[in-house]
């Protein structure tokens, strides 16, 4: 999809919407009242009044001569939006009132959106509620001469008009008819208040998002219940823009409506906020509220029975929705309340139905935004693509961002000050963007989870979590894993995988406010991380011990001179110390003692110093180092050490000794080919949990028998060495994750554990034999990829259901029994990704198209349950070694949806062999129901070279059962806007690539 044609669909339905809203309603006001009564006096000055205020009236004289009145008068009331009655004397004399209040409330109840507004004019309203006075008389005449069951209809109408809010003559102005009708027309004014919202400028991809959390999580129209649907995500990332196109878009479905906009800055007044509630669905402008507690109340008791749409925007405190009557029983059946929120934890605090988080926008979104407020189209200049990239790539999918740097960049039409304005952002954050990002960070509960973000977005973004939780544990009194959640609750922090991740623009933010402290002497700062103000302290030598962090990294052949270790010297409190390329003189004595991370890739040194105090370090990161052996024994040695790494550090020959690292759980020595002895150390190594020795020149047998005596074993990550054989790992009973990728020499791999989950040996050339695997019934991933030798693996179908992955691509010389039984197998239960070398599709598959072609499908109406698609293609290609990812491209004709689905990444090692993936996609994500016409198209995008992978075959099956491993999340499904019947052209394939590589000329 290119960026035009999504500007021009996003434009098509914003005028849709629009256009929509504004036909709904031919006037804004009906005239309902008893001419004999009213007409040339009260009607005549109220149908004045109104006109004046530019309120859009229809009263009957403007009925054209010989229609059928009624008919007319029917319609009239329809197209107006407030039936006005104007209750007289002798309004109930008239039949023809009365059946006109009667279309009038049956309007009320099937018309979304319709308001009736009583008028008691020189009648009391108990008169109209009971049919008292005059009209008790008119109804005794009534009974008399019409038919019973429109009577009693009557009497239910106007009981139920009476009931609604209105004005009392007899009660209002002290019965002066000028004032009452300026007091009428103020209150019409305030019923006709528009519940539209303004729309966004340039709302790039908003209708694509409306529908998807239109259909997956408000399901206006459907389910009765009242439902609470939170909306969260970071600051700038369009939370509010997305709650106001839903807002627009569906406030006329209810019968009362109100957003509230920013809660968080008006916690001080809650009573406007009840206020505002009340009187927006109401339509009562004058309602009062004197205190919290009684607006809570008056909540609960007015709109326990009305079907209400109400948006609670920027709420940070559950507290307040407590107090708003934010709860299921509040509001009546059909009713959705939607919570805006950068924090989370107010989502879990109050029992929400549903959690929508808001997405960064995509690449080609994000540059039809960020063009639009620069450039004033919906693409850049053909000479700022690149640079627009550049923008694109710097807000990182923020719309807040985009349009800010986007209007900054507006008036500027050269190149130059394009990078150069942009180097100054990626230095210095636009104040607009770091203002409203840092209201998340102002609202962490104290000074200890503050600095934890700060430390974050300072030292530890991209690395393993268990390593910085265990990290700042060790510098705090407190367990800062609740620490964590709080932070990635408020959106500062992505913590989904191993590895902690978080937005550019907060890490900036971050080092902003650090910044900020005293932005003058960057020594007085309590962390440092800029290239510019360390080197200017380390060499002036104006640390102080407020320095908490210090970051510097130089290439590999810099020509800095090293820096003296005195300029550490008054640093007394630093704990992490993350250098590259750095050399230093001196005493090593001068180095904080409170050191708790010290990662220095390219150590420059033989072995560390005996003076370097190491006692409280819990990570040590010496990789690419000039390391011959590690240290000294001395007093100073690192005894809470938790995690060492030393790889590619290529002169290192000697181990040292690890029994006095007793905490000791993760080592890495992965590219240390000199190691020539001593691995009888790694017994010592009684906590390890993690080992690579990936490309360590391992050709002997000493080594690997060690390793049977590592009881806490988990990853054990060999690839690339040299030996024949492993020894028997069956004892290792906490092993999960085995690597023996690219051991070429590897003949038979022996007995493994049963807790094993993942064995990768791809490109093992020489590997005949594997074990019988009876018991490996927790085993979820196999690769043996191009391991041409080996014919078959022992009792494999016994856990093939249990799978996700099974790549066997490029083995040769499996029998074609075995193939043939893995086939029918993974037809049964398995949801994850099946590769072999084989060169059709099964025959079990009825749907098939050729190379080129798609597949098209008619899902059976018959079927009860549909688990999901089994896809399997046939692919290939002219080239050895190029790789691709393959995209499955599923497009629902009659839902109107469209995924991208990004199932494998493959390598093809020889040229015109054919091989097989077959999957399974399942429902949960596609929702295809009985029915539905359905496309299925596959393709590679090669992500490394042009030497192109084909499909030369797809097929595909409808699968009526579930799957057992239903919530397997290897598999990347991107929902995409669909925007016709038509096939997805080349450019829709591509979507989810990198804008560089779509846009370069």
């Amino acid at each position: 999809m290119n960026t035009s044609s999504l500007a021009l669909a996003t434009a098509a339905a914003a005028g849709s919407s629009s256009s929509r809203r504004s036909n709904r309603w031919k006037y804004e006001v009906f005239l309902s009242f008893r001419g004999e009564d009213t007409r040339t006096g009260f009607i005549d000055h109220l149908s004045i009044a109104l006109g004046s205020a530019g309120i859009n009236t229809f009263i009957d004289y403007e009925l054209k001569k010989g229609k059928n009145i009624q008919r007319e008068l029917d319609q009239e009331i329809e197209g107006s939006r407030i039936a006005v009655v104007v209750f007289s004397k002798s309004y109930a004399e008239s039949r023809w009132c009365l059946r006109e209040l009667s279309k009038i409330m049956r309007c009320r109840e099937d018309q979304e959106g319709k308001v009736v507004y009583p008028i008691f004019y020189d009648v009391d309203p108990s008169e109209v509620r009971k049919q008292s006075g005059s009209f008790g008389e008119a109804f005794q005449k009534h009974e008399r001469g019409e038919v019973p069951n429109e009577v009693e209809q009557w009497r239910k109408d106007l009981k139920a008009s009476a009931d609604l809010v209105g004005q009392d003559l007899k009660t209002t102005a002290d019965r002066r008819e000028g004032v009452f009708i300026q007091k009428v027309v103020g209150d019409i004014i305030g019923l006709l208040k528009t519940s539209d919202l303004k729309e966004t400028k340039h709302s790039v991809g908003i209708a694509f998002r409306v529908e998807e959390l239109s259909t997956k999580y408000l399901d206006v129209g459907g389910s009765h219940d009242v439902q609470i649907i939170g909306i969260w995500g970071m600051g700038g990332i369009g939370k509010t823009t997305l709650a106001r196109a839903i807002y627009s878009k569906y406030h006329h479905s209810f019968r009362g409506q109100c957003y509230l906009e920013e809660v968080r800055s008006k916690k001080k007044n809650m009573v406007s906020l009840q206020q505002q509630l009340l009187r927006d669905i109401l339509k009562r402008p004058d309602i009062k509220i004197s205190s919290v507690a009684e607006g809570t109340k008056e909540i609960e008791k007015r709109l326990g029975s009305m079907k209400v749409l109400i948006v609670v925007d920027d709420i940070d405190d559950a507290d307040q929705l407590d107090e708003l009557a934010i709860e299921h029983d509040s509001f009546g059946p059909g009713s959705r309340i939607i919570l805006i929120t950068r924090d989370e934890q107010v989502l879990n605090i109050q029992k929400v139905d549903k959690k929508y988080k808001a997405q960064p926008m995509t690449d080609e979104d994000a540059l039809e935004l960020l063009s639009w407020h620069a450039f004033g189209n919906h693409c850049p200049d053909k000479e700022y693509i690149e640079l627009a990239t550049d923008v694109v790539d710097y807000c990182g999918g923020l719309p807040l961002a985009l349009k800010v740097v986007g209007r900054l960049l507006a008036t500027e039409k050269s190149e130059s000050i394009w990078k150069s304005t942009l180097d100054k952002l990626r230095n210095l954050t636009h104040e607009k963007i770091h203002e409203t990002l840092r209201l998340s960070y102002d609202g962490l509960s104290d000074d200890h989870v503050k600095g934890v973000f700060l430390d974050i977005s300072h030292f530890f973004i991209n690395r393993n979590g268990t390593e910085v939780v265990a990290i700042l544990d060790s510098c705090s009194r407190f367990c800062v894993e609740s620490e964590f959640k709080t932070i990635q609750d408020r959106c500062l922090l992505d913590f989904d995988s191993a590895f902690i991740r978080m937005h550019d623009l907060i890490r900036d933010m971050g080092r902003e406010i650090v910044r900020a402290e005293c932005a003058m002497e960057p020594g007085k700062r309590s962390r440092l991380w800029h290239h510019k103000d360390v080197t200017s302290v380390l060499r002036d030598d104006s640390g102080t011990e407020a320095i908490r962090g210090l970051t510097l990294e130089l290439p590999e052949n810099s020509d800095e001179h090293p820096f003296r270790t005195k300029a550490f010297k008054k640093m007394r409190h630093l704990k992490f110390l993350q250098l590259k390329n750095v050399k230093l003189t001196g005493s090593y004595r001068h180095l904080s003692k409170e050191l708790r991370f010290l990662h220095w890739h390219g150590f420059p040194l033989a072995v560390v110093p005996e003076d370097f105090d190491l006692r409280n370090l819990v990570l040590i990161d010496l990789s690419y180092s000039k390391l011959v052996r590690v240290w000294e024994d001395s007093d100073l040695l690192p005894k809470k050490l938790k995690f060492l790494y030393l790889d590619d550090s290529r002169n290192l020959t000697q181990l040292p000794d690890f029994s006095k690292l007793p905490h000791l759980e993760n080592l890495s020595l992965k590219g240390c080919e000199g190691l020539s002895g001593g691995y009888h150390l790694f017994a010592q190594l009684k906590m390890l949990q993690h080992l690579d020795l990936r490309d360590c020149n391992i050709t002997d047998d000493a080594i690997l028998e060690s390793l049977r005596r590592l009881s806490f074993l988990c990853t054990l990550l060999l690839d690339g060495n040299g030996f024949n054989r492993l020894p028997i790992l069956s004892g290792l009973s906490q092993l999960t994750v085995l690597y023996l990728n690219h051991c070429t020499n590897l003949q038979a791999i022996p007995d493994l554990p049963t807790s094993l989950l993942i064995l990768e040996a791809n490109y093992c050339t020489e590997l005949e034999i594997m074990p019988d695997l009876p018991e490996m019934l927790e085993m979820v991933e196999l690769q043996l990829k191009d391991c041409r030798k080996l014919k078959d693996i022992p009792n494999l179908d016994n856990f093939l259901c249990n799978m996700y992955t099974l790549h066997m691509e490029g083995c040769a010389s499996l029998t074609a029994t075995f193939k043939e039984n893995i086939l029918l197998k993974w037809k049964g239960d398995v949801v994850g990704g099946l590769s072999l070398s084989v060169n059709d599709i099964p025959p079990w598959l009825p749907y098939v198209a050729r190379e080129d072609e798609t597949v098209e499908i008619e899902v059976p109406p018959t079927f009860d349950y549909i688990g999901g698609l089994v896809v399997c293609i046939i692919y290939s290609s002219d080239y050895s070694y190029c790789t691709g990812s393959l995209c499955i491209h599923v497009v629902n004709r009659t839902q109107r949806t469209r995924f991208h689905i990004w199932p494998m990444e493959t390598t093809v090692t020889a040229s015109h062999e054919c091989y097989l993936w077959l999957g399974n996609l399942t429902n949960k994500k596609l929702n295809l129901k009985g029915g539905d016409k359905v496309r299925v198209h596959a393709d590679f995008i090669e992500t490394e070279d042009d030497h192109q992978i084909k499909v030369k075959k797809t097929g595909v099956d409808i699968v009526e059962r579930e799957f057992v491993a239903s919530d397997w999340t290897y598999v990347d499904y991107k929902r995409v806007p669909y925007e016709s019947d038509e096939e997805d052209t080349d450019d829709d394939r591509e979507l989810s690539f990198r804008l560089r590589k779509i846009l370069r000329f």
